[in-house]
C-alpha cells in the first residue's frame, strides 16, 4: 500500500473516531444541559402559576367562583378591591361597648395592594414564560365531590412544549413528554384541575 494512501486512510479513520467521540459526548451532554435548562425555566413557569392561583384565590374569596378568562381575572387585579374588616375597641371593654366605641368597618383596598408586590404587572400573567407570549391554558368550572358537595376549581396548565421547544434538545424534550404519558402524568406544569379536587396544589409540589 502507497503511503500516501496509507496516511489518507489514517486521517479518515481519525476523523471518524472524532466524529464517533463527539456523537457519544452530545449524547451525554445534551440531557444534562436540558435539564439544567428546564429547571430554570420550570421555575419560571411555576411562579407564574403561583401568581396565577393568589389571583383565582382572591376573586374566588370575592365572588364565590373561579374564572377561566384571563381578561376577567387581569381586570379583577387592576381594578377591584378587597374588603376587610376592621374592628376598634374591645368586646371585653364592657365601657367601651357602654360608650359604642367597639365597632367593625369595612374597609376596601385595591386587588394590587393586597396580594401582589408593589410594581407587579398584571398583564404578564396570562403568558407563558420563555414561549414567545403563549398564554396558560386557564379554565374554571364546579366539581362535586364523592360527598356530594358541589366546588369551584380552575386549572391553569403551561405544556412543556411551550416552553422547552429548542431545537437543540428536541428528542431530550420527546423523551420527557413520552415518559409523562407513561406515567400517567400531564407533560407540563398545571396549578389545580377541573376533573378533581386538589385544593389548588401545583403538580410540582
Amino acid at each position: 500500500m502507497k503511503k500516501s494512501v496509507k496516511n489518507l486512510l489514517q486521517i479518515v479513520l481519525l476523523v471518524i473516531v472524532c466524529l464517533l467521540a463527539y456523537a457519544v459526548y452530545m449524547q451525554i451532554k445534551n440531557p444534562l444541559d436540558f435539564q439544567e435548562i428546564k429547571k430554570v425555566r420550570d421555575e419560571a413557569v411555576i411562579s407564574r402559576l403561583k401568581d396565577i392561583r393568589t389571583a383565582e384565590r382572591a376573586y374566588k374569596q370575592l365572588y364565590s367562583k373561579y374564572t377561566g378568562s384571563f381578561d376577567t381575572l387581569i381586570n379583577f387585579i387592576k381594578t377591584d378591591s378587597m374588603v376587610y374588616l376592621i374592628k376598634t375597641g374591645s368586646e371585653d371593654d364592657s365601657l367601651a361597648v357602654a360608650k359604642g366605641l367597639v365597632k367593625t368597618v369595612k374597609v376596601k383596598i385595591a386587588v394590587l395592594d393586597t396580594i401582589f408586590n408593589k410594581g407587579f404587572n398584571a398583564d404578564d400573567i396570562r403568558y407563558i414564560p420563555f414561549s414567545g407570549n403563549t398564554e396558560f391554558i386557564l379554565a374554571a368550572d364546579t366539581l362535586t365531590t364523592g360527598s356530594k358537595v358541589t366546588i369551584p376549581v380552575f386549572e391553569a396548565k403551561a405544556p412543556f412544549k411551550t416552553y422547552l421547544s429548542d431545537e437543540k434538545y428536541h428528542q431530550e424534550l420527546v423523551n420527557l413528554i413520552d415518559k409523562q404519558k407513561t406515567l400517567g402524568k400531564y407533560p407540563g406544569m398545571k396549578v389545580g384541575s377541573i376533573t378533581e379536587a386538589t385544593n389548588d396544589a401545583g403538580n410540582w409540589e
